[in-house]
């Protein structure tokens, strides 16, 4: 298959993250309503992976045949793969529980981890200013979950526990870049947890009683699909590092969800450690572009 050539059109990438990250909102947020209807997440999780992996096989599978099925780096793919699937478990169970702020907030704690995780797993280093605002970041993530409160509820441990897969689903991400192209990609990202999924999904099936819940199982795996391609189509047009800080849309997405569908706002807590996640998360940011300039300039001295 054809590599399509980078372009650089940060307004165009801008955009379409936007979007993709209002999908990914919209995901959890039916992944929400089926819960609180009666579905175990586990089997909420299982079809959107299969919806997904559906829909990606009927679209790479006629244009590469099955060479897409061939991966350069299987073993990095299926970790990857499985990384993005504890992420998805957890998430899914924790909305049933927590208000959507609450769960993508945590969520935004993700590139802190993931600083920290690219020291032994990428060999990079991390200056005494970043791991200070890692360590600020990690603070807001306890005035969200506040553990010492009497309103802490348990199912916070599950979204953390899904932060810190998606945390290691983005390291790998990272780890095969230039290694497989996006088909081989999604189609591991896809496949895999579906294959690995399936059996926990069926022996805790809930048949639904309603024809929208079976149409949001199927939808959820369809925006998963369109989500992650748009997102890769973003990333042509501007380097990753550049738009970071659009992921703190999905917070907007949250609210409005929350209100309109769930008649839910977030509490000044969770206001106030998102602010303090999103500020140290745009500092970490803006400090590894700085770094990247600086060494870009010292190149091109040379």
């Amino acid at each position: 298959m054809n590599v399509a050539p980078r372009e650089d059109r940060l307004g165009l990438a801008v955009g379409i993250l936007a979007i993709s990250f209002f999908l990914f909102a919209t995901m959890d947020t039916i992944a929400k309503v089926l819960v609180m209807s009666g579905l175990p997440g586990i089997q909420v999780a299982s079809m959107r992976f299969f919806w997904h992996a559906v829909v990606t096989l009927a679209f790479f599978l006629p244009q590469s045949g099955l060479s897409v099925l061939k991966s350069a780096a299987p073993r990095l793919q299926v970790l990857r793969a499985l990384g993005l699937l504890g992420s998805t478990i957890f998430n899914f169970i924790a909305v049933g529980y927590l208000p959507l702020t609450v769960t993508i907030s945590i969520f935004f704690a993700s590139p802190l981890l993931m600083s920290l995780l690219a020291i032994p797993m990428l060999g990079e280093k991390v200056g005494i200013r970043r791991l200070i605002g890692i360590a600020v970041g990690f603070l807001g993530v306890l005035v969200i979950t506040q553990p010492w409160s009497a309103e802490f509820h348990p199912a916070m441990f599950l979204s953390v526990a899904a932060m810190c897969c998606a945390s290691f689903y983005f390291i790998m991400t990272r780890k095969i870049a230039g290694t497989d192209n996006n088909p081989v990609s999604q189609i591991y990202g896809s496949v895999i947890p579906t294959l690995a999924i399936a059996p926990f999904g069926f022996a805790l099936w809930v048949t639904p009683d309603f024809w929208w819940q079976w149409a949001l199982l199927v939808l959820i795996g369809v925006l998963g699909f369109v989500g992650h391609a748009i997102l890769t189509v973003a990333y042509r047009y501007a380097e990753a590092s550049r738009v970071a800080p659009v992921v703190y849309t999905q917070i907007l997405y949250a609210t409005i969800y929350s209100w309109l569908i769930f008649s839910a706002m977030p509490t000044g807590s969770t206001a106030l450690g998102t602010v303090i996640i999103v500020a140290s998360g745009i500092y970490i940011w803006a400090r590894e572009r700085a770094l990247q300039k600086k060494a870009t300039a010292l190149s091109v001295s040379r």
